[in-house]
């Protein structure tokens, strides 16, 4: 097997005397996709948080390529969110160029000349890459919940980055829409090849678009101190493994029923 892109060793969060997460050791190879679920509050989002650097685990070590995360956001990593991250007064086209100007001229988040051909070439196929090559000059006002979250995904994609983090990116859309962006992440993480964590409420979402699953859970809890243990991944399902599979989603509802926890 490959040296893994991201190691996770002995990975603790903790905000004051309130433990979010304990114990975690997890490896992931390059072209994984990976669903995280659990309960509200077990610590997903500040899993994603210091995966994508804007977050410092309290102690244990995460690294990419076998060095420590770099500690701010980079082209390494995009993300999405669930709430729509567009500047208004910028067409989809100027929204998706805009990282690519802010990365060669930090100061002024502008670019001239043949650089900015370039770059809106580049930002033209992002935007026919997610079905929005019609949409180019439309603003985000003028744009349905579903196209603002394709938008979303060309901003994140336009830098190339290795890893793809998704916070309950589809949350928000109708169940029609949600298929369609469904099958186009699953597109562009096969053809992209990229390393994709991705944060639902959804189980069968989950299940669904990922080859691994995550489901984080306090496996110890001490109802006077419920903020003394922090939760781990507690399942970690390979979804190309049948049997495993079968038997972990038994465990899993078997699990669900007897705590009468909503993963």
């Amino acid at each position: 097997m490959s040296k893994a892109i991201i190691e996770i060793k002995q990975v603790w969060k903790e905000y004051g005397d309130h433990v979010v997460l304990e114990k975690l050791n997890l490896n992931v190879q390059a072209g994984e996709f990976i669903s995280i679920v659990g309960a509200s509050g077990c610590g997903k989002t500040s899993l994603l948080n210091m995966l994508l650097g804007t977050e410092k685990q309290s102690r244990g070590s995460i690294l990419l390529d076998g060095k420590p995360m770099p500690q701010e956001p980079n082209a390494t990593r995009g993300i999405v969110f669930q709430k729509y991250s567009a500047f208004p007064h910028l067409n989809a086209l100027e929204n998706v160029m805009l990282g690519g100007e802010f990365a060669s001229s930090p100061l002024l988040g502008k670019v001239f000349g043949n650089e900015r051909k370039k770059l809106r070439e580049q930002a033209l196929e992002m935007l026919t890459a997610v079905g929005l090559a019609d949409a180019a000059l439309r603003y985000p006002s003028e744009l349905s919940g579903g196209m603002q979250q394709r938008l979303a995904i060309a901003q994140a994609l336009i830098k190339e980055p290795r890893i793809l983090l998704l916070d309950e990116p589809f949350g928000a859309l109708d169940p029609g829409i949600r298929k369609d962006m469904h099958k186009l992440i699953r597109e562009l993480w096969k053809k992209r090849g990229l390393t994709v964590f991705m944060i639902t409420h959804d189980l069968s979402e989950g299940f669904s678009l990922g080859s691994r699953v995550w489901v984080l859970d306090k496996p110890r809890i001490d109802p006077h101190q419920p903020e003394r243990f922090g939760a781990q991944v507690v399942y970690d399902i390979d979804i190309n493994s049948e049997h495993k599979l079968s038997n972990s989603i038994q465990s899993l509802i078997e699990k669900q029923q007897a705590a009468k926890v909503a993963v």
